[in-house]
């Protein structure tokens, strides 16, 4: 822990562990299967490592910011989680919810004792039980995991935090080493394999994860988004359900970026899908640097897939943290909607206000993507922007293509620059349904009404913006 933190205090063991029979006699205590030798087991650990449990809990200070802290200490039984480490990790995420803290999680574990068989197993639930209540209350929870993770603690603590973040080379998985295909592929138990596949979202080295973990609870503690003075945190469900403190205020929408590409109004149809399709003009990279003071990405859609088409995270601007979801440009796969989904309803469920930048031909058309669910997919964006109550900008940076490009177009709330078109469909494709020949695009290009005046005109769009005043 010496690794990531200023200072730590250690919380005090739980009721029902201070209860247990003394170590000083051990073996009388072989759990609730009566398994030989399991007292005199965990005795060792004790001597070999100086705790208790496989688990630590605590308050720290992550580069200058307040957390709770939970450490796997793999010496003891391999990390593995018993009825005691449940009790240990109920506490901690109690005291998390009591403090309004953000917990960041060390693992390292080989999955469920098997010496407490099903006592051992049902913990799972009750870690998941308590992730559920901290997640809504709106407090992030941030895994970094070791090597290795693997079973229940990787299916809970792990794979269940906001964000997820491996040291290089760590064996991640459900199936543990022993218990793998002979075949298997050891890159897909690996933190390189599980970030390719969208698992996680980034690989840190040792030597950076301080910094790294200080700049995530930057944008995801506690006071990330806008609140009243006084206030901490934020109902996750408003109205009598909610959890939370009374009298948070959603934080203001982000203002939209200023064009950085060309001024000039386009004077017809066609010569704004020229101009949004001119390989010159600034892509979101270029948007998120001049918008944002700095920034940390997530990465895929934890069901198997990654797209470069889309970048996702959250952004300092101005003291204030606002989460991104940017088009790159490129045809949008199902995974690059699915990550967008995803970070919509974590900025959501904290409090964070959102901005998206709209910039594709449109969505993925191959049979990959199709087989894939292009569809669910980009439904999801749908319902995740519709259901958001937290505020929400767009900014049309390019090409509105279709549905790809209006999922993340936040209803009511997008703007455009000059050089940017919005279309039902590509110009090209509609003279192809209609049966026109290619002479005939340009024209269908301005029948479709898609230049950033004729969005404005229609009550599609806010505004156009206007270029970085100067100096």
């Amino acid at each position: 822990m010496a690794v990531v933190t200023e200072d730590f205090t250690e919380f005090p063991a739980p009721e029902a562990e201070d209860a247990a029979p003394p170590t000083s006699a051990p073996e009388a205590d072989d759990g609730p299967l009566g398994w030989d030798g399991y007292g005199a087991a965990r005795q060792r650990a004790r001597e070999r490592t100086g705790e208790r449990e496989s688990v630590i809990s605590g308050t720290a200070r992550i580069d200058g910011v307040p957390t709770v802290l939970i450490s796997f200490e793999f010496k003891f039984l391999g990390g593995s989680l018993g009825e005691r480490t449940g009790d240990r990790l109920v506490a901690a995420y109690t005291r998390a919810r009591e403090l309004r803290l953000p917990v960041v999680s060390l693992i390292a574990t080989g999955g469920s004792r098997m010496q407490e068989g099903m006592r051992a197993l049902t913990q799972l639930q009750r870690v998941a039980a308590q992730s559920v209540l901290t997640r809504a209350v709106g407090l992030a929870q941030i895994a970094v995991v070791r090597d290795p993770t693997t079973g229940g603690g990787w299916a809970t603590l792990g794979a269940g935090a906001d964000v997820v973040l491996a040291l290089p080379g760590a064996q991640i998985g459900f199936a543990g080493s022993r218990v793998r295909p002979a075949d298997a592929d050891p890159y897909a138990y690996s933190a390189e394999g599980q970030l390719a596949a969208g698992q996680i979202d980034a690989i840190v080295p040792p030597d950076r994860l301080r910094t790294t973990l200080g700049r995530w609870l930057g944008l995801l503690g506690v006071g990330a988004g806008a609140v009243v003075p006084g206030a901490v945190g934020r109902p996750a469900v408003p109205g009598p359900a909610a959890s939370g403190p009374a009298g948070v205020a959603p934080p203001p929408p982000p203002p939209p970026p200023h064009a950085l590409g060309s001024s000039d109004l386009p004077a017809s149809g066609w010569a704004a899908v020229c101009a949004a399709r001119d390989e010159r003009r600034p892509r979101a990279a270029a948007y998120l640097d001049a918008y944002f003071d700095w920034r940390e990405e997530i990465s895929g859609d934890r069901c198997g897939g990654t797209d470069t088409g889309i970048r996702c995270g959250f952004g300092r601007r101005d003291g204030r943290t606002t989460a991104f979801a940017a088009q790159c440009g490129t045809a949008v796969r199902p995974a690059g909607f699915r990550t967008a989904a995803r970070l919509i309803r974590l900025a959501d469920r904290l409090g964070i206000p959102v901005l998206t930048l709209v910039d594709t031909p449109g969505a993925a058309n191959d049979p990959d993507a199709e087989r894939a669910g292009a569809g669910a997919a980009i439904a999801d964006v749908f319902a995740a922007l519709a259901s958001v109550r937290t505020p929400v900008t767009s900014l049309l940076i390019g090409e509105g293509g279709s549905g790809g490009a209006l999922a993340l177009a936040a209803p009511g709330a997008l703007w455009a620059t000059p050089d940017s078109y919005f279309s039902v469909i590509a110009p090209e494709s509609a003279a192809a349904i209609l049966k026109r020949d290619a002479n005939a695009v340009r024209d269908t290009a301005d029948q479709l009404r898609l230049r950033p005046t004729d969005l404005l005109d229609l009550g599609i769009i806010q505004g156009i913006v206007p270029p970085v005043p100067s100096e």
